[in-house]
């Protein structure tokens, strides 16, 4: 922990302190980078685009297998639960392993707690990510899709690891028949997906770790006003693109799920709640009451991982006891449209 001494200015320095000690212990690799440092000069949030890009496909260099791919994921994060929501949905489970990194993110990344990964003992996600690629120098992120025959990453992009556990892996599923990307809707699906994903999926981030006040306000303004825009869209219809449940509601899912509980108070992001919002709500009681979603949902990983992993922002580590938000509720989305 950190000694708070002389108010946040002895933090930052303490921070620092502790950065070049740990540097100078692993000299040979670069040190972990987190999201809140990837910020421009006028204190704007921009996200690094994920480096481990290859697909999962008959024919191709990683061929769908059984048993041949393992997911590295944790339950913090809404990027890797989107991918631990498909891979329950479509009945993966046995199919592709998982591991989950515990929910604090310190200076050396996600870890491996209270047990070392199953695969190589591995403590640490970086550790994954070198064995890899040895002079690998990016973020250190998670979800990871890991070829354990070939021993590599396959890609560390949630949106592309989702399309392929919806499609690639059929044989191997136990719900085939469950198409969250059908041809149909293809398009109008990755569509949508795209255009909440700067404002509302990143926008929260963009608020919470901007470093200016025109930052936050450039962020915070369209955030708002795409979440109205998405509560007129599920005033009209159950899920985002009509009846059935697609990729689209997943990725935005995730990100409303964490809203009220984190995203209002830790990343300022408090014009409305997610609980103001009628169609907004309802649509996460329903994703969260699908069979398979509530358990991939652990609010106490969320909240303990934003409040004590981001010091810049909360300094003391302190996690709030509320809000009490049941997303148990009775809704009527399956019998109104």
């Amino acid at each position: 922990m950190y000694a708070f001494l002389g108010g946040l200015g002895t933090v930052t320095r303490l921070h620092s302190r502790r950065l070049s000690t740990i540097a100078a212990m692993d000299a040979k690799k670069p040190m972990h980078k987190s999201a809140l440092d990837d910020t421009t000069k006028t204190g704007a949030f921009e996200r690094k685009a994920s480096v481990f890009r290859s697909w999962v496909s008959k024919d191709g260099e990683f061929e769908p297998e059984a048993g041949r791919y393992h997911l590295y994921v944790g339950y913090a994060c809404p990027w890797a639960h989107r991918t631990i929501i498909t891979r329950e949905l479509k009945g993966l489970t046995d199919a592709i392993g998982i591991t989950f990194v515990d929910y604090f993110m310190g200076d050396m990344g996600w870890e491996f707690k209270p047990e070392p990964e199953p695969n190589y003992g591995l403590t640490k996600i970086r550790e994954l990510y070198f064995k890899a690629e040895e002079d690998y120098g990016g973020r250190f992120t998670i979800p990871v899709l890991w070829d354990k025959k070939t021993e590599t990453i396959v890609n560390n992009e949630s949106s592309e690891i989702i399309i392929m556990l919806n499609k690639e892996f059929n044989d191997f599923a136990k719900n085939p028949e469950r198409d969250f990307l059908p041809e149909s809707k293809r398009d109008e699906i990755l569509e949508i997906a795209q255009s909440f994903y700067e404002p509302v999926n990143n926008g929260v981030y963009k608020c919470g770790f901007a470093r200016t006040q025109q930052a936050y306000e450039d962020a915070f303004v369209p955030l708002f006003e795409k979440l109205d825009d998405l509560e007129e869209v599920l005033g009209k219809t159950r899920y985002l693109t009509g009846s059935a449940m697609t990729l689209a509601d997943i990725r935005l899912f995730t990100t409303l799920v964490r809203f009220d509980a984190v995203y209002v108070t830790h990343f300022k992001c408090n014009k409305k709640r997610i609980v103001d919002y009628p169609n907004l709500f309802g649509f996460v009681c329903d994703m969260y009451q699908t069979p398979g979603v509530k358990d991939t949902v652990n609010m106490e990983h969320i909240k303990k991982h934003y409040f004590m992993s981001h010091v810049s922002i909360n300094p003391y580590s302190i996690v709030p006891l509320g809000p009490d938000v049941n997303f148990d509720v009775k809704h009527d989305r399956a019998t109104r449209f």
